[in-house]
């Protein structure tokens, strides 16, 4: 969750805070006017006054500073009629400076604010698009404990090219991960193409074969839409893994067109699911022949399955070395989806130094111990 800054803190111990953000500005032109007025008639400390409002703009918003300004103001005048019992050209002078540049800092802090709004909105708004394009995935559907992460490479997007669902139909599971080619509001809405496909589709076809057809169809079609050139429909595409997970038996069975190998994980034992068709990416299917024949792997009761994109294992640190996804895995000892996610966000993060090259999208699931469910998914 965002919170969008405010001039003060609101809540529990607003008032405290509030006194303790104060107490600095303030003191400082308390002191500043004591000392100036006992001071010798050759010293003029004033001018200090202006650091009062520069302070304060740190810690609160426009009005704070136009609070705090006017207070400083006011001690200025204080001083010139407290030391001379008038105001000299000299004092004159520092007033209307302390007013100009306290007038100033206000501005940049009304603009910094409405910028802050506009950043608040635009999250609200990207959110927004999220929950409807990428729809978090349920943590069980059907026998499967499962749990997704998705981290932006903009830095103020929710969502990007990288893309994931999953399908309840019958007795399996159906889900796919994708990478869409580019960046962008154009990334945004091929993703949104594959997925209507599939959401569709996964209840339409028999076959996870007959799927993969549906979804390059569409794919094409939908990018041939957007594109002025043959030269330039060769270039758009999207890698994706089309999986379905039977509930009764312990196998999977997975197309992939293009998407990096998901790693299955066998008693701390990682083995990446290489298949023996590899296709093309969704959207270059009359560009290659194709056959979309499915793979089958095992998933044995409290195996994990993990799949992500490429900009997980393509993030580097700042020596240029990438980010070791089957080592890492390896190393750690993790009893639920969650918790693994949760930990390969934070040490991907940690590896990157914060920041992201490319989106990356991580699904993680489980086989249980056989138990009642009910069938549930997106």
């Amino acid at each position: 969750m965002r919170l969008q800054q405010r001039d003060l803190p609101v809540g529990p111990g607003s008032w405290r805070a509030r006194h303790g953000l104060l107490a600095f500005p303030l003191g400082l032109i308390v002191a500043v006017t004591v000392v100036d007025i006992l001071a010798p008639p050759e010293v003029h400390l004033g001018p200090l006054l202006i650091a009062a409002p520069a302070l304060t703009a740190a810690i609160g918003g426009s009005r704070l500073v136009a609070f705090v300004g006017v207070v400083a103001v006011a001690a200025q005048l204080v001083i010139g009629t407290v030391r001379r019992g008038w105001l000299s050209l000299n004092h004159e002078v520092q007033v209307i400076s302390l007013t100009l540049v306290t007038g100033v800092i206000v501005g940049f802090c009304y603009l910094r604010e409405r910028h802050q709004r506009q950043l608040t909105q635009l999250r609200s708004v990207s959110e927004a698009a999220q929950r409807v394009v990428l729809r978090p995935l349920p943590r069980r559907i059907g026998p499967l404990e499962v749990a997704s992460v998705y981290l932006s490479a903009e830095a103020e997007a929710q969502i990007g090219g990288d893309l994931y669902a999953a399908a309840r139909t019958g007795r399996a599971t159906r889900l796919i991960i994708g990478d869409v080619r580019g960046k962008g509001l154009s990334a945004i809405s091929d993703a949104s193409l594959l997925l209507g496909a599939f959401r569709e589709g996964a209840h339409q076809h028999a076959d996870l074969s007959g799927l993969a057809r549906g979804l390059e169809a569409s794919v094409s079609r939908g990018l041939a839409e957007f594109t002025e050139t043959e030269d330039a429909a060769e270039e758009d595409f999207i890698t994706a893994a089309v999986l379905e997970i039977p509930d009764d038996e312990p196998v999977i069975h997975m197309i992939n067109c293009g998407h990096p190998p998901p790693l299955r994980v066998h008693e701390q034992q990682v083995t990446p699911l290489h298949t023996r068709h590899p296709e093309t990416p969704l959207g270059l299917g009359e560009f290659a022949a194709t056959s979309y024949a499915a793979d089958t792997f095992p998933l044995e009761v409290g195996d994990f399955l993990l799949l992500y994109t490429d900009g997980v294992i393509e993030a580097r640190n700042e020596t240029g070395v990438f980010y070791p996804l089957d080592d890492r895995i390896t190393s750690w000892t993790v009893e639920d989806p969650e918790t693994l996610v949760h930990r390969l966000r934070d040490d991907l993060l940690a590896h990157t130094g914060g920041s992201l090259g490319d989106d990356a999208a991580v699904i993680a699931l489980k086989r249980p111990p056989a138990l009642e469910h009910a069938p549930t998914g997106t």
